[in-house]
Parts: structure tokens; C-alpha cells; sequence
């Protein structure tokens, strides 16, 4: 839980290359944070504090492993491995104001972080913030570090942290969608190409079709993983690893992959991670995918539902709010149009991220913090949509039988049925015919005395007209329990 601290109207001075600036007495940040929030008030949206815990886990084992290898004193590492504990625990979150959008590459962000560290550690030690002898933002903080390793392997821990949960929301629409495909495997429906009426179908196969997308989805997903575990973490500013001695980042990758267990791993040349974005791109782009599907899928169901009189009113979606605060009775498939209008939200952040990543420049990338801001978001609120439109919207949609009944007899799709029969040309006079006179193929067929009805019930059998093969030709006709 956030705790907000209330700033004095007392200030302290502190000073860097640039000058002085005034900074609230009892703030946790500093000089480096406070020019942040002057120079980027652009969104009035804070970091993703997700990328924020990340970046304090990074900290904290940096201190772990700085006092193991005799960089830190055991005091000073101790004050701040508390600190980071105390804002790991969710505390202080509110001294976190730097803008999401900030020039700099994510410098604003990672020295925000170092601030708030080290003057935590300070009032362990007995002094006040802005005491930077006793424990200084840069000196002890960012020991070995620059913002550019320190940066990408926190935005790959947040970003796993965020893509597990989201496989696990994939997987359980997927096995929604499964069930409805047994629910309604024996359900005979009009199917549509071009919103025009086509051949018929079982309503369980549209599910299933639904399902399988979703299975690519969750596995595309699952596997990105592996593209984020790989960390630059030890390569300083531009890779090549300079004032950060060896032993430090392989130990740091160690106890960072205990401590995620996300099989972190070094790698073997950072510089490649620093400078190059290509795989957020990826995992952006996997998500994009997603994002198509699931807007596929809802926008299938709240056609299938409009009406739900006027209009095709073959789907009931769940009611869960009222629809209009002039239309009585209205009720909107919202669910459904949540998921819509989030998958497209996804799809905007994922140009985002691409224009992005191809603007980075030689040794790094300026434009990481709209990456990261854009790909923890898409991952955030794709995972929520997921999840309520599969435990508010699948888990309770009903296929309404009539209406589909209704719909099929009213169209004159089953004339296809008889096309090995009669010939396309005979088939469709049959069916032109049924739909002047509102009657069905088979009856017009009957009535000119082309088939008798037994054949006519055979070669239009749902279970022929739904399943591999040619009416009529097939090695038997199952029945209705088949």
C-alpha cells in the first residue's frame, strides 16, 4: 500500500553539475528526480511501477553483491537492503513522480530510484535526506551500474513478471472456449462468409475454431519468455562493461535468477541488448497477434448477438449492467466491446513500440522509456481484458437454439447439399427459387420431383452437411447419435 508523505514546507539545497534547486526537507528524492519532474511534466502518468519494482530488486541485489565482493561496507549495504525491502513491500510509492515519457533513455527513472535508496538508507543510519556522505545516490546506489544495463534487465524482469499471469488468462479462455465447443457440439447454425448466409455448421466448431487461435496465442506467449531472459546487466553504458568488474555480473545474474526464478541469463554481449530493441518488437508484436484474435472473437460474439430481436440474436451474452439512460431494457454486449476496444489499444502500442525501437541511435536507445511504458501497459490491460471477457462474457454466453433454427430454415443454404447431385446450375435455381418464395431448397426440390424425400433427408442431414466429404457419397450417414 502506498503511503503518500506529506512534504514540509521546509526545504534543503542540494546541488549537481547544473547548480542548485530547492528540494522538499523531508523528500526522499533528490536533485536528479526533482529536475525530472520540472522538465517531463508531459502525461501526468508516473513510471510503471512494475518497471519501478524491478529496477529496486535490481538495486537491492546490486548492494547484496557489491558488500559480498568488498565495494560496499556491511553497514551501508545493510541500510540499503532495507530500504529496498521497505519499498518492495509497496511503501513510498508516491516518491515515484518522474513522468513515463522522459528523454534521457530512462536516466530520470533510474536515478529517481537511486535517490529514494539511498536517502531511506540515510534515516536508518540516524541522518536526513540530502545527507549524501552516508549513503550517496551514484558512489553506492549505482555502484557498477549505468541506467543503460540497469534499465533493459529491469524492464525483461517486469515485463516476464507481467507475461506469466497473461499466459495463465490465454489459457483459461482457451479452455472456456473448449467448453463450449462440447456444450454446443450437436447445435446446427447458419455459418456466414461476407456477413452473407454459407454453409451450415455446428455451433461447437466456431468455438473450436475460437479455441485453437487462442492455443497459437498462449503458446506464442509462453515462448516469448525465453527472448526476454537474456540480461545486459554488467555492461555499464554501452556494453563493453567498463567500472563494472567481471565477477559482479555474473554473480549479479546469479542472484538475480534465484530471486525471479526466471532463468535469468548473462548475455554474451551486452552491448546487443543495450542498443537493440528488436526484442521488445517481438514480444510487442506477439501480443499484437493476441490482440487481433481477441477483437476477432468479441466482435464475432457481439454480432452474433445484436439484436437481440432485430438483428441476428443467435448469441445471449451475459447482462451486466444496464445499456442506455434513455432506452429502457438496453442491454450493451460491454464485455465484449471492453475486449474490443483493448485489443485496439494494444495494436496502437505496438506502433508504438516499433517506431521506437527502429529510432534508436549507435550504442543505445533514447526512446526505451516509451518502450517500456507501452509494453508493461499492453501487458497489463491485455491480461485484464482476457480475463473479464472470459469470466463475464464466454463462461456465461448461451447459444439460443430457435434462433438458429430459425435462421437456417430461413435461408436457402442447404441447395449446396445438392450440388453432386444436381449440378451447381440445377442447385442454384433450387435455392433462388426457395428464397422468392420463402420456402426451403428441400421442399422446392421435392415439389419439381427431382430426388424423392428420403434422399432429399440424406443428402441434407446435419450430420453430412457439417463433416468432411461429399453429401451422398459418403460410406454411410451417421445418425444423430454418432
Amino acid at each position: 500500500m502506498t503511503e503518500a508523505l506529506p512534504l514540509q514546507k521546509d526545504t534543503r539545497t542540494e546541488r549537481d553539475a547544473l547548480g542548485e534547486m530547492e528540494i522538499p526537507a523531508n523528500a526522499y528524492y533528490g536533485i536528479h528526480t526533482a529536475r525530472a519532474m520540472n522538465n517531463f511534466a508531459v502525461s501526468g502518468r508516473p513510471v510503471n511501477r512494475k518497471l519501478i519494482h524491478a529496477l529496486v530488486l535490481v538495486k537491492k541485489t546490486a548492494a547484496q553483491v557489491n558488500c559480498e565482493q568488498n565495494r560496499l561496507p556491511p553497514h551501508r549495504a545493510a541500510a540499503m537492503i532495507d530500504a529496498c525491502n521497505e519499498l518492495l513491500a509497496g511503501r513510498h510509492l508516491d516518491m515515484f513522480a518522474v513522468d513515463a515519457l522522459q528523454g534521457g533513455a530512462g536516466t530520470s527513472t533510474n536515478m529517481n530510484v537511486n535517490e529514494v535508496i539511498a536517502n531511506l538508507a540515510i534515516m536508518r543510519l540516524g541522518g536526513k535526506p540530502g545527507q549524501y556522505e552516508l549513503v550517496h545516490p551514484l558512489d553506492d546506489v549505482n555502484c557498477c551500474q549505468s541506467t543503460n544495463d540497469v534499465y533493459p534487465t529491469a524492464l525483461r524482469i517486469a515485463a516476464i513478471r507481467l507475461l506469466r499471469p497473461l499466459c495463465d488468462a490465454m489459457a483459461s479462455l482457451q479452455e472456456s472456449l473448449q467448453h463450449k465447443e462440447t456444450e454446443y457440439a450437436d447445435l446446427l447454425k447458419l455459418g456466414r462468409t461476407q456477413l452473407m448466409d454459407a454453409l451450415p455448421m455446428m455451433a461447437g466448431q466456431g468455438f473450436g475454431a475460437y479455441a485453437k487461435a487462442v492455443a497459437r496465442d498462449r503458446w506464442r506467449l509462453y515462448k516469448a519468455e525465453e527472448r526476454l531472459r537474456e540480461i545486459p546487466i554488467g555492461g555499464t553504458a554501452i556494453g563493453t562493461g567498463m567500472n563494472a568488474p567481471r565477477a559482479y555480473s555474473y554473480r549479479m545474474v546469479e542472484k538475480l535468477a534465484d530471486e525471479t526464478g526466471f532463468g535469468l541469463c548473462r548475455s554474451d554481449h551486452p552491448m546487443d541488448p543495450i542498443q537493440n530493441m528488436d526484442v521488445f518488437v517481438e514480444v510487442s508484436g506477439l501480443l499484437k497477434s493476441a490482440a487481433v484474435n481477441l477483437f476477432k472473437i468479441s466482435g464475432d460474439f457481439r454480432l452474433l448477438a445484436s439484436g437481440p430481436l432485430g438483428g441476428i440474436g443467435e448469441f445471449t451474452l451475459p447482462p451486466v449492467q444496464a445499456g442506455s439512460s434513455i432506452m429502457p431494457g438496453k442491454v450493451n454486449p460491454v464485455m465484449a466491446e471492453l475486449a474490443g476496444l483493448t485489443a485496439l489499444r494494444v495494436i496502437a502500442e505496438d506502433a508504438a513500440i516499433t517506431m521506437a525501437a527502429a529510432s534508436g541511435q549507435l550504442e543505445l536507445n533514447a526512446f526505451l522509456p516509451l518502450i517500456a511504458e507501452s509494453l508493461l501497459e499492453s501487458l497489463q490491460i491485455l491480461d485484464g481484458a482476457v480475463r473479464l471477457f472470459d469470466e463475464r462474457c464466454v463462461r456465461g454466453l448461451i447459444v439460443c437454439e430457435d434462433r438458429c433454427s430459425a435462421n437456417l430454415r430461413n435461408s436457402a443454404v442447404m441447395a449446396s447439399a445438392l450440388v453432386a447431385e444436381l449440378g451447381y446450375d440445377e442447385a442454384a435455381s433450387i435455392a433462388s427459387a426457395a428464397i422468392a418464395q420463402g420456402r426451403t431448397p428441400e421442399d422446392i426440390t421435392e415439389e419439381r420431383d427431382l430426388l424423392t424425400r428420403s434422399r432429399i433427408e440424406q443428402l441434407c442431414h446435419p450430420y453430412t452437411v457439417t463433416k468432411p466429404g461429399i453429401p451422398g457419397q459418403e460410406e454411410g450417414i451417421h445418425d444423430g447419435n454418432a
